[in-house]
Formats: C-alpha cells, sequence, structure tokens
C-alpha cells in the first residue's frame, strides 16, 4: 500500500458505515411518513419493528462473506460484528414483541396474556412470533457458556435456523407492516433492500464457492508428514493461477471422500499460491486435523475462499515485523515469500525448537531477504515473558516504524497487542486475525 493513500481497512468500514447511515435515514424518512399505529404503544413498536427490519438485512450483510469486505476487514472482525449485531436484533426484536402485545391490550382492555393468544390466531403477527422464537434459541446457544459446550457441527446446525426466522420475518414484514407499502418508493425500497441482502447472502455463500469448485476441481496432491503431529497437504486443480488467493489468506478445507461432508476446517495457506497448487499445514488439535495424514492423493477437495485481510494489502511502512507462536507460523511463512529483501524481523515463539513447525523454510526465506528471525523457546511463565512491551524494544528497536503481523494462539495474541499498545505502535501499522468459523 503506498503510504498517503486511504488504508483498505478503512475504505471499508466507511463503505459500511455510509451504508448502515443512508438506510437509516431512510428508515426514519419512512417512519414518519407512513403514518402513526393505531396508539402511542403500537406507534413505538413500529419504530422497533422497522429498525430489527435493518438489523437483519445488516446481518445478512456481515455473514454473505463478499470478497471485497472480507479482503479488507477480515472475517474475524466481520463475525465478531455479526454477533453484536445478532444480539442488539435479539432485544430490538422481543422489545417489539412485546410493545405489540401490550398496545393491542391496551386497545381491546384486555389482559396481555389473553391478546398474546388471541395475537397468535393471526397468521401474520403467529409468523412474527415464530421468527422471534427462532431468534431466541439462536441467541441461546451462541452465549459462550453454551457454545462452549457444544459442538461446532451442532452449534453450526442450529445456527442455520436464523435464516428460517429471517424468512419468517420477511413474511411477516409483507403482510402486517403498512410501511412496507405506505408508497410505491417505500415497497420499491424494501424489496430493492431485500433483494440486495439476499442475493449478496447467495453469491457469497453459494454461488461463488460451487462455481469456483466446479472451474477448478480441487484434488490432493501431495501429503507430507512434518513432524509427529503436523501435517501438510499440497492441494492441486485447473486454473489456479485464476484463483485470487494471496499469501496470508486462509481457506475453509472440507474433504467429502475422506471425511463426513460437513466436517469443514479453516487453516492458512502455509505457502503464497503459485498458481499452481495450495498447501496448507496443520497440527492435530482434532479428529479431522489429526486425520488429514491419511489423504490418499486424488482425494477430491471442496475449498470454500480463500478469505482473510491478514496480508501486505494492508503494508503501509518499508519494514515489517512478523510474530508468530505455534502453528501461527504458517500465514507467516507464506507473507514471507512476499517481503522484499531487506528490513524483515521475524519473532516464532515455540515451547522448543522441535516444536517449531516449517523453521528451516522460515530460516532459509528470512536469509534470502538479508532479515532477522528470533527464535523464542520456552514455556509460558518461565523467564522473563518475551513479549513484555520492554522485551519487544529490545528486540526491534524501531517497531513504531514497522507494520506488525501477528498469528498465535488466543493468549499470545492478546499479550503481543497489548504491548504494541504500550509501545504505542499505530493501530493502522498492526494487523491480526485469528481464523476459525464460530
Amino acid at each position: 500500500m503506498r503510504q498517503g493513500t486511504i488504508p483498505p481497512v478503512v475504505a471499508a468500514r466507511w463503505a459500511l458505515w455510509t451504508f448502515v447511515i443512508i438506510n437509516s435515514v431512510i428508515v426514519e424518512a419512512l417512519f414518519l411518513t407512513s403514518g402513526t399505529g393505531k396508539n402511542g404503544v403500537l406507534t413505538v413498536a413500529k419504530f422497533f419493528g422497522l429498525h430489527a427490519a435493518v438489523l437483519m438485512l445488516f446481518q445478512l450483510l456481515l455473514v454473505a462473506r463478499l470478497p471485497w469486505l472480507d479482503r479488507r476487514i477480515g472475517m474475524d472482525r466481520l463475525t465478531v460484528w455479526h454477533r453484536w449485531v445478532g444480539f442488539t436484533l435479539l432485544w430490538t426484536v422481543l422489545t417489539h414483541a412485546v410493545l405489540v402485545v401490550l398496545g393491542y391490550a391496551r386497545l381491546s382492555g384486555t389482559s396481555m396474556t389473553k391478546t398474546f393468544f388471541s395475537l397468535a390466531g393471526v397468521p401474520a403477527s403467529l409468523l412474527g412470533m415464530c421468527a422471534a422464537a427462532v431468534l431466541v434459541v439462536v441467541a441461546a446457544v451462541s452465549a459462550r457458556s453454551v457454545r462452549r459446550r457444544l459442538r461446532y457441527e451442532t452449534w453450526h446446525g442450529l445456527h442455520l435456523l436464523l435464516y428460517v426466522a429471517l424468512g419468517l420475518a420477511f413474511v411477516h414484514q409483507l403482510q402486517e407492516t403498512t410501511t412496507f407499502s405506505s408508497s410505491p418508493a417505500a415497497k420499491l425500497y424494501w424489496w430493492a433492500l431485500w433483494l440486495f441482502a439476499f442475493g449478496a447472502l447467495v453469491v457469497g455463500r453459494i454461488a461463488l464457492p460451487v462455481w469456483r469448485n466446479s472451474y477448478h476441481r480441487f484434488r490432493v496432491a501431495e501429503v507430507v508428514v512434518e513432524s509427529d503431529d503436523v501435517v501438510s497437504v499440497h492441494v492441486t486443480g485447473r486454473h489456479l493461477d485464476k484463483l485470487p488467493a494471496r499469501a496470508g489468506q486462509f481457506c475453509i478445507w472440507r474433504f467429502p471422500e475422506h471425511h463426513h461432508w460437513w466436517l469443514a476446517n479453516p487453516f492458512s495457506l502455509s505457502a503464497a499460491p503459485d498458481g499452481r497448487t495450495l498447501r496448507l499445514t496443520a497440527k492435530a488439535a482434532g479428529s479431522a486435523s489429526a486425520g488429514l495424514r491419511h489423504l490418499p492423493v486424488g482425494t477430491r477437495t471442496f475449498v470454500e475462499g480463500p478469505y482473510g485481510a491478514f496480508t501486505s494489502l494492508h503494508r503501509g511502512r518499508p519494514g515489517s515485523l512478523l510474530i508468530a507462536g505455534g502453528v501461527g507460523i504458517t500465514p507467516v511463512r507464506a507473507l514471507l515469500e512476499e517481503e522484499p529483501a531487506g528490513d524483515v524481523v521475524v519473532l516464532y515463539r515455540v515451547r522448543s525448537e522441535d516444536d517449531a513447525v516449517l523453521v528451516d523454510e522460515v530460516r532459509a526465506l528470512v536469509a534470502d531477504r538479508g532479515g532477522r528471525l528470533h527464535l523464542l523457546t520456552g514455556r509460558t511463565g518461565e523467564g522473563s515473558p518475551p513479549f513484555e512491551p520492554e522485551n519487544l524494544k529490545a528486540m526491534v528497536p524501531d517497531i513504531g516504524e514497522r507494520d506488525v503481523y501477528v498469528c498465535g494462539p488466543p493468549a499470545m495474541t492478546a499479550a503481543v497487542l497489548g504491548a504494541l499498545r504500550d509501545l504505542r505502535v499505530p493501530r493502522q501499522q498492526v494487523h491480526a486475525e485469528r481464523f476459525g468459523l464460530a
């Protein structure tokens, strides 16, 4: 990235904020010009209902995995936003539902319980109630205390119910919300917004992955055992030079002929794409990743992606510092292939040199570029923590003048990011991404 230009992540965030603000203004205008409800409470209920619809549409965009957004913001950040918008949506929908029942209870002079069951007998209202119930279920299983106890496949299956809720809410809106059809312009706006959001989801999550796999026809070309618990898988395919993959990105990999089709794992590219093969390197952390060493050559592979903003697209400084922990060296090793000769420093944190995955490749790449490699061995809690601000400053005195890339276990990443803040390294020079599906 050239100095003086707008950073890609800033441009993407401005685009998202502009989208949100413009649509919020339009919704406010529709609310003010479409008339009031049958009483004050129902008017407020309509206000919350309209904003719930906008939040739903924004949720679809956040999970659509649109390449332009993903490469600039990163799936991890988009997922965090999706989570917070999701809980905001839940409380907005529940507030809307409670106010609707309260408003009609006051209108008819009956209890809220009787009014609730009376509304449940109206198809349009029942659809809204079902959508709200599904949202509650999805939110409950997404709470951290519950999520940790569930297998990813179980959580993901339940999370897919969110699309059922969105469908129910859309039909509910068509039948119940007067703002939707208050004028031809309002109707055109809502239809355009829903079609845009659903279209983005279908393209990003279904059409693009299906097309890429049909076009490239990915297959396992080679399996290399790197150590007792680490394996590299080389994947080939047709026309890989046309796959828009960059060093530092990751893909979601499925091997349907070897594992169940619904088992998927996010693995970083451990080598820069060369137009002929893709390489992933994984540590045996579960049954799926442990079984990679037994993949037969020729196994059909389903690849989603590439995803991620952990790339040189965000470089703004001539020098760089790459910090990796454990198997987090894989995207860092790939990034090294794109590093120009000269000013690069790599800090690689492992328990022992025997645990240093791909260390020989990293040494060779660093040497070719005239850089420096610090292999930081030792267990957490032993000796002086290497990522304390003063230790980082001692190893890399000009750290504030470099782009810093960080990838490793959550605790290590958090420690490094905290130290960088203490050292006042500008935020736009710090690049970290957590790779995961949930």
